[in-house]
């Protein structure tokens, strides 16, 4: 293996310059792959947190009877799309209401809990049910109105948040998808055109090694390892460039969100998302090396 080693560095020296661009081509595709990666996460981050936070707040009337507001609440948990229901009364709606306003403690004073209604907050298992719940809680007689708190304009426009939201990840994982499979078949081809190089280069030597019994695992191993090292080396380097990229935005893309979970906040959990996306460019990249390195060798008739 050493030798075989030595021969495929030897190869790379001779000609740095196709060493670099076949590696430059390939350290582009890992970095485009490795970004797609991280905004395919983000995305379904992204509609995880409003597919499970409480979206929706039923506000009751204030002659809301304690037992009409206890069945209203056994009904929503009673329904397989809603969970995490939870009653508000009028003293913590007034608690919630003075913490949010705690930089200035006089707006506190100035309100009582009778001008808060109680409220009943909930979750739907997907935003698909929302505008259909919604729908079935305004026909209730002691809610007096119903919010949602991850509409962005009202609720006139929970529909089309909710399918902004989806369309927007679809076109992401589609559009991702397809650039690195063109790059993908670049690099492919790149490396078909090497390998095709090295092996015409390597005529006579490999006439020679026929005529002494050298079998073809030989003949091919070199050739085999120069495709794995412009691809592990390409992988590296994009996958790098990628990390460190996002490791310099991950402080800004964590404060602008909040409390979204976009990314991981914390080092090691960062770290476990891009060793995850690493081995499995690895792998891609041995595949990739494999088959474009064989495919090669096996269109010239003298190594066959």
């Amino acid at each position: 293996m050493n030798t075989h080693f030595k021969t495929a560095w030897g190869y790379i020296r001779r000609s740095p310059f196709q060493a670099l661009a076949v590696s430059f081509v390939l350290g582009l595709t890992f970095f485009v792959a490795t970004i797609v990666s991280v905004l395919v996460y983000s995305s379904s981050k992204l509609i995880t947190y409003f597919e499970t936070r409480p979206q929706v707040i039923a506000f009751l009337k204030g002659d809301a009877e304690d037992t009409s507001i206890a069945a209203l609440q056994h009904k929503l948990e009673a329904n397989s799309y809603v969970k995490d229901v939870k009653y508000v009364s009028k003293e913590e709606a007034l608690s919630i209401y003075k913490e949010a306003t705690s930089d200035n403690p006089l707006l506190g004073q100035l309100v009582s809990p009778s001008i808060f209604p109680a409220s009943l907050e909930f979750s739907v298992t997907d935003l698909s049910f929302a505008q259909g719940t919604i729908d079935e809680l305004k026909k209730e007689s002691i809610v007096d109105s119903v919010g949602f708190t991850a509409a962005l304009g009202g609720e006139a426009s929970l529909n089309d948040v909710i399918s902004k939201l989806k369309t927007i990840t679809t076109y992401v994982r589609i559009g991702g998808i397809t650039f690195v499979g063109l790059l993908s078949i670049t690099s492919l081809v790149i490396l078909l055109v090497i390998t095709s190089m090295r092996v015409v280069g390597r005529r006579e030597e490999v006439e020679i090694l026929n005529l002494i019994g050298a079998t073809k695992g030989f003949i091919r191993r070199p050739l085999v390892i120069e495709a794995f090292i412009y691809t592990f080396f390409g992988c590296f380097i994009g996958w790098a460039v990628a990390f460190i990229a996002v490791l310099y935005l991950s402080p800004s893309v964590v404060t602008y969100f909040g409390e979204i979970p976009i990314l991981p906040k914390d080092a090691l959990g960062l770290f476990e998302l891009f060793g995850i996306v690493l081995g499995i460019e690895i792998i891609a990249g041995a595949l990739l090396a494999l088959s474009g390195s064989l495919v090669a060798i096996s269109r010239v008739k003298k190594v066959r």
